[in-house]
């Protein structure tokens, strides 16, 4: 039989001990919990004053101090090649790469550098079969394969000396985008949405349209992703094809009266949940559904082009109603930009040409050369050309050496980290002048290198943003877009 418990008596020594203990134990507690309450109620009334004042929504004013400085850009059209261009054939002429077509590539160039899909083959060199012409004021030259980006080129600075840290797509990818290789970070127009936020409350500060669909490699969503910022920062992707945006109408009997009375009470319970638990997604999920409203307005009139004058759709080669174009969503662009948006960004798939290069390269660039030059034709013109930043470019480049069967006539390029193009207007960007330089087979930069972290700071730098002051607090360090590289490239800045 166990021995009952004998409780100290009132007053004794025992009793006081045993008094003190829970008095401070419990203090301890009290006190935890006081600080805890009173942590939450500052978080749930910074969400709810977040919310009120239509933070990283639609027509908020971004963080408090940003910009950081004047801005020479508003807003960033980014106008990306997926599958990485072949420089060599477009943008960087390369003389001595055709002498040598057909001969051993130098192993002074390739020894002990990594290749893709080359490895362990032997390396030829394989010369343009593209003529370059000196085109411009600026006499930048241009392959014959780019007769419209020839007619602009006094507006654009061209980069030859891009390189980066990734040798295949996905990481290629994901590191221009986010800055990182690995998964989970935010992407830039992300960045460009938290800090500065957006220009209008009709639509999303990021949109992302897509075209090329089934061509090459896949795009997955977290290219435009917010990462580790609230999801309300992430890319909204316009579908070309049926709804602009997923459940954009309303069903059957839901009309918008009806809608917005819907959307109202729901809001009211969600309000009461984000001020118990203040949790920043349930802030987010209002502003979605505000948002979805809006747009449910504004999206079917942006995305209907048959308002376009015939002479605009013409110059950009645009067919209202025509899918998966690159064409139409640069047309699409420039509508959004007026519209107040924040961060465009355009992707085209199909540029991976490991065989049958010049048969693609053609296809492709038929595909997007003339839209591009419309595109800034069309900003200047209406005067958003100076406070509107284009940025056209790949994940990489290409080898200088070949890939694939040359018998007929025909030739593919590997991946190529160690230099690529790309080229920059608008928004505070000098025109006509080229960047970089690369050895004479255009494996290397010999001159004024521009890494992917470079760009990305030179980007948010024509924003008006320090890209090592724009930081976010995650698992107990300060992130950034350009993580802990990145240099302004001031050569490009006018």
């Amino acid at each position: 039989m166990k021995e009952p418990i004998v409780l100290p008596v009132p007053g004794s020594p025992l009793h006081a001990a045993l008094t003190r203990r829970a008095f401070f134990g419990r203090s301890a507690g009290g006190m935890g919990i006081a600080a805890l309450a009173f942590l939450l109620g500052r978080r749930s009334a910074s969400a709810e004053a977040s919310l009120e004042s239509g933070i990283a929504g639609g027509g908020s004013r971004g963080l408090p101090g940003l910009p950081h400085f004047a801005p020479r850009a508003r807003r960033v059209i980014h106008l990306f090649m997926s599958g990485g261009p072949s420089q060599i054939d477009l943008l960087d002429p390369k003389p001595k790469l055709v002498e040598l077509n057909g001969k051993p590539m130098p192993e002074s160039f390739t020894k002990g550098q990594r290749v893709a899909q080359l490895m362990g083959q032997e390396l030829r060199c394989i010369g343009s079969k593209f003529r370059f012409e000196k085109r411009g004021k600026c006499g930048a030259d241009i392959s014959e394969l780019l007769p419209h980006t020839a007619r602009i080129v006094d507006e654009i600075a061209i980069i030859r000396s891009m390189h980066t840290d990734a040798i295949n797509h996905d990481p290629a990818v994901t590191l221009f985008q986010t800055g990182g290789q690995q998964p989970g970070r935010p992407s830039i127009g992300a960045w460009a949405s938290y800090g500065l936020g957006c220009d209008t409350d009709q639509l999303p500060a990021f949109v992302v349209l897509t075209s090329g669909r089934g061509l090459d490699q896949p795009l997955v969503a977290r290219y435009w992703g917010s990462g580790f910022l609230p999801s309300s920062y992430q890319g909204v992707e316009f579908r070309s094809e049926g709804e602009p945006i997923l459940f954009v109408d309303n069903p059957r009997g839901m009309d918008r009266s009806k809608r917005r009375r819907m959307l109202d009470g729901l809001g009211e319970l969600n309000r009461l949940k984000l001020r118990s638990v203040a949790d920043p997604e349930i802030e987010t999920r209002i502003q979605a559904f505000e948002m979805a409203f809006r747009m449910q307005g504004s999206v079917p009139e942006l995305m209907d082009l048959e308002k376009e004058p015939p002479a605009v759709l013409e110059r950009y080669g645009a067919v209202p109603g025509g899918s998966d174009s690159f064409a139409n969503n640069c047309l699409l662009a420039r509508r959004l930009v007026e519209r107040g948006v924040r961060f465009v960004q355009l992707y085209h798939r199909g540029w991976d040409q490991h065989g049958n290069l010049p048969a693609e390269l053609t296809r492709q660039c038929l595909a997007t050369d003339r839209a591009c030059a419309a595109l800034i034709e069309d900003l200047k013109e209406r005067g958003l050309l100076d406070d509107t930043l284009v940025v056209w470019t790949g994940e990489f480049g290409r080898t200088p050496m070949n890939q694939g069967d040359t018998s007929n006539g025909n030739y593919g390029r590997d991946h190529h980290m160690k230099a690529f193009a790309t080229w920059l207007a608008g928004g505070g960007i000098r025109g006509g002048i080229t960047i970089g330089e690369t050895d004479e087979l255009g494996y290397n930069p010999i001159a004024d290198p521009v890494h992917i972290n470079d760009l990305q700071a030179t980007v948010l730098h024509c924003l008006g943003v320090d890209h090592e002051k724009l930081t976010y607090r995650f698992q107990g360090r300060d992130f950034r877009l350009t993580d802990v590289g990145g240099v302004v490239v001031e050569k490009l800045l006018g």
